[in-house]
């Protein structure tokens, strides 16, 4: 007889603790709401988290995108090869410089042949698009004019005239 009251007991002990003026029922779809609204919560901050994503994502693709059209690159490397053209050069030297790839581009972005290459007060300007440029400076105190060739060729004549 002991042996089965010690069984009956653990029995007892062992029944999950609900209050017994509640149902079942009711604390059930109490915690079927909460993580509901957990869960909830979960979603909205994971779609807030997705979408800045792809907004960066974007940002950074449309940069990337612009940096490969070559716009970029070419106006420094232009600018940098005739500021190393021009520290190097003597007076009364002329240069030709095969611009055609800039020149292509300028003419597909609408500017003017003219306003491709500008050199003012030591300082170099290649502009291949119409928003901005690329400018950098030379050492040399020399004037020089510079001007698209008119010969088919898609050429720009760099004169150095003079000291200054």
């Amino acid at each position: 007889m002991k042996k089965g009251k010690r069984v009956r007991d653990f029995a007892r002990s062992s029944l999950p603790l609900i209050p017994r003026n509640r149902s079942t029922r009711n604390s059930t779809t109490n915690l079927a709401r909460h993580s509901w609204n957990r869960s909830g919560t979960i979603l909205i901050e994971n779609v807030i988290f997705i979408i800045l994503n792809l907004v960066f994502l974007t940002i950074l693709i449309l940069f990337l995108f612009r940096q490969g059209n070559g716009a970029i690159v070419l106006e420094q490397s232009y600018a940098k090869n005739i500021a190393l053209l021009i520290d190097s050069a003597k007076p009364i030297m002329e240069m030709k410089m095969n611009m055609e790839d800039a020149m292509n581009l300028a003419e597909k972005n609408g500017v003017a042949r003219e306003e491709i290459v500008e050199i003012n007060a030591n300082v170099v300007t290649v502009k291949l698009t119409e928003k901005g440029g690329y400018k950098y400076s030379f050492f040399n105190d020399v004037d020089v004019t510079a001007y698209p060739d008119v010969s088919p060729e898609k050429n720009y004549i760099i004169k150095i005239n003079n000291y200054k």
